[in-house]
């Protein structure tokens, strides 16, 4: 993991909400795009099985990202 990503996560705050908790994190648009990356295998493949919450939480977090700055030219 890059250290602006590692940085970001270690200072995200932690919410509970409904059964499960979400990890706020306030960082620049590209943070969010490579930790957006690295959550992806939580859409199954790659012999992981996809657990429709996981998928969901992460479909909700490719929203808020993609709503954000667009990358430049």
């Amino acid at each position: 993991m890059e250290p602006a990503e590692r940085a970001a996560l270690d200072q995200g705050t932690t919410a509970r909400r409904g059964q499960g908790y979400t990890l706020r994190v306030t960082a620049v648009p590209a943070v969010h795009r490579q930790l957006l990356a690295r959550c992806h295998p939580l859409d199954g493949g790659q012999g992981i099985p996809a657990v429709p919450a996981k998928r969901k939480a992460r479909r909700e977090y490719e929203n808020r990202v993609s709503t954000l700055t667009p990358i430049g030219p």
